[in-house]
C-alpha cells in the first residue's frame, strides 16, 4: 500500500490536489483538497444586496452567467419581482450559451487530448487520435475554437460581453434588441448547429437527441463513424470508461432554464427512482474543512464561511454540501436522468462512469440549441427586457440554477437593507466535497476508489479520465 499526492492539474480551472491510497495496484481511498481560499461569501457582507450582481459573477470566468444568474434569482427571490418574458428568454439564451460552450470546451480541451497521452501509444487508434486530439497541436481544437468563439457572439449581442456582463438583473436584462439583432441571433446558432452537425455528431441534433439507450448509441455509433463523438465512443469502449469512475447513483439537479414557471429540464433527485427535491434539506458539514463557526451541519441560509486552520480533521477549503445527509452527484449526466431521459437512465442504471458524464454534456448540446432557435423566434423587440423593483429593508431569498458542471444555489439574507449572510454551493462543491463528520466519502472520493493505476500509480490516465469526467472548477468551489 502506497499513497501519493499529485497536483496541480492541468487543464483544469483553479487549484486541485487529489491523494490517494494506491493498493494491489488500484485505488483503495481518496482524499480531494481545493488549496486555495478566496472569500467572495466574506466580502459580500454588509453589502449593498445589489453588489451581489458585481461581485460573484468574478468567482469564476469560465462560469460567470451562471453566478450572475443565481445572484439575480436569489435578489428576485427577495425583491418579490417577476421578469420580463423577453428578460427571461434572453437569459436563457445567455447562460444556454455559456453552458454549451462549456460542454464544447471540456470535450475538445481539457477530456479528449488525455487520450494522445504517450501512455495509449500502443493503442490502435493513437496515430488519428493524437493527429486530432492532441494539446496545442491537435486538429480539433482549430476547428472548435472558431466556432466556440462565433457562437459567444450571441451573449454579446444579449449581454453586452462574456464574461462579467451585469445585464442580468433580477427582474430580466438590460439589454434590449432590435429586429436586425434578433436575425443574427438566428444566423449565430444556425452556424452552431452546422458545426455541431458535421464535425462533433456527423448528423441532425434531432437525431441524436432521440437516441434513447445504450445500445442504439453504439449503433448509432457504427452509422457515423467520422464524427468526433463517434471517436470518443470508440475510444471509451475499447478503454472500458463506462465502468470507470462509478458513482454511488443519488443525483441531484436544481432544474435548468426555467421559463413561465416551469423547466426545459426538470428539478428533481434520483436516488433508486424519481423522488421530489426538498431544498430545506440541504446542509453544509465543515468537519474535514479549514473553517469554523459552525458545530453541526448547516442549511446554507443560516451557515457561515470563516476561514481557520486550526481544524485538526481538515484538509481542503472545501463543504461537504449533503441533502437530507446524503452525498449527490450533480451535472449534465443527474439533469438528463433526473428529466428522464431514455439514454442517460439506460447509461446510468448502475451508476454514473467516465462514460455516461461526457456522453451526457454532449447529449445537452443536441437537446437545447434547437430550443433556443425557439427562444430567439419568442423574442419580441419593442416590449420590455426588465421589470424594476426595490430591495427591501429586511427579506431572505436563494437562487438556484444549474450551470455547465452542475447545480449552483445562491442563498441571500438581508437586513436593515444590507447583506447580513451569502452562501453559495457550486456545482464542484457537490461533486469535490471532503468526507463529513460521519466519514462518508464525497463524490469523487468515491468515484475514485477502483480505479486501476498502471506504472505511472496516481498519475496514470484512468485517474484523470476520473478526474476530468466531472470537469472541476476549482475556483467556483471555494468562491
Amino acid at each position: 500500500m502506497s499513497r501519493r499526492i499529485f497536483g496541480p492539474f492541468n487543464r483544469v480551472e483553479g487549484d486541485l490536489e487529489v491523494q490517494v491510497e494506491i493498493t494491489d495496484g488500484a485505488v483503495s481511498a481518496a482524499w480531494v483538497n481545493s488549496p486555495l481560499y478566496r472569500g467572495f461569501e466574506q466580502i459580500l457582507h454588509g453589502k449593498d444586496p445589489r453588489d451581489a450582481l458585481v461581485y460573484t459573477p468574478r468567482i469564476c470566468g469560465i462560469c460567470s452567467v451562471s453566478q450572475s444568474m443565481a445572484a439575480a434569482a436569489a435578489l428576485r427571490a427577495a425583491m418579490g419581482v417577476t421578469e420580463a418574458d423577453n428578460g427571461a428568454l434572453a437569459a436563457n439564451l445567455v447562460l444556454a450559451c455559456e453552458n454549451l460552450s462549456d460542454h464544447l470546451t471540456h470535450f475538445y480541451l481539457f477530456f479528449m487530448p488525455d487520450f494522445a497521452r504517450e501512455e495509449y501509444a500502443d493503442h490502435p487508434d493513437f496515430p488519428v487520435t493524437a493527429a486530432r486530439f492532441k494539446a496545442q497541436t491537435g486538429t480539433a481544437s482549430r476547428d472548435m475554437l472558431p466556432a466556440r468563439a462565433a457562437f459567444l457572439h450571441l451573449t454579446g449581442i444579449l449581454a453586452g460581453k462574456w464574461p462579467h456582463s451585469l445585464a442580468l438583473q433580477p427582474g430580466g436584462t438590460t439589454r434590449a434588441i432590435e429586429p436586425q439583432e434578433k436575425a443574427q441571433l438566428r444566423t449565430i446558432v444556425a452556424l452552431f448547429r452546422r458545426f455541431l452537425e458535421t464535425t462533433l455528431f456527423a448528423d441532425r441534433l434531432e437525431r441524436v437527441a432521440a437516441i434513447d439507450s445504450a445500445a442504439a448509441l453504439q449503433a448509432w455509433a457504427q452509422v457515423h463513424p467520422q464524427s468526433d463523438f463517434a471517436h470518443f465512443l470508440r475510444l471509451s469502449s475499447a478503454l472500458g470508461l463506462d465502468r470507470l469512475g462509478r458513482g454511488g447513483g443519488r443525483f441531484l439537479s436544481y432544474g435548468a432554464y426555467a421559463l413561465h414557471g416551469s423547466h426545459l429540464f426538470a428539478p428533481g433527485i434520483w436516488d433508486g427512482g424519481p423522488k421530489p427535491l426538498d431544498t430545506n434539506a440541504i446542509t453544509e458539514d465543515i468537519s474535514h474543512a479549514w473553517l469554523h463557526g459552525q458545530t453541526e451541519p448547516m442549511h446554507p441560509l443560516h451557515g457561515c464561511t470563516l476561514a481557520s486552520l486550526d481544524n485538526p480533521g481538515a484538509y481542503t477549503w472545501c463543504k461537504a454540501p449533503r441533502l437530507d445527509g446524503a452525498v449527490m452527484e450533480t451535472g449534465a449526466l443527474a439533469r438528463q436522468v433526473v428529466d428522464d431521459h431514455p439514454l442517460a437512465r439506460d447509461l446510468a442504471a448502475n451508476g454514473s462512469s467516465v462514460h455516461s458524464r461526457v456522453v451526457a454534456r454532449l447529449l445537452e448540446l443536441a437537446r437545447v440549441i434547437p430550443v433556443m432557435e425557439q427562444w430567439i423566434a419568442a423574442l419580441e423587440p419593442g416590449a420590455p427586457f426588465c421589470n424594476v423593483a426595490d430591495v427591501p429593508d429586511e427579506a431572505d431569498g436563494a437562487g438556484l440554477v444549474e450551470a455547465a458542471r452542475g447545480s449552483l444555489g445562491h442563498w441571500l439574507r438581508i437586513r436593515k437593507g444590507r447583506i447580513l449572510n451569502y452562501q453559495i454551493i457550486a456545482p464542484t462543491t457537490w461533486n469535490f466535497s471532503p468526507r463529513d463528520a460521519a466519514g462518508t466519502p464525497g463524490a469523487l472520493e468515491q468515484a475514485l476508489v477502483g480505479t486501476p493505476v498502471s506504472a505511472r500509480g496516481a498519475e496514470s490516465a484512468a485517474v484523470q479520465h476520473v478526474v476530468r469526467s466531472f470537469d472541476p472548477c476549482m475556483v467556483c468551489t471555494v468562491h
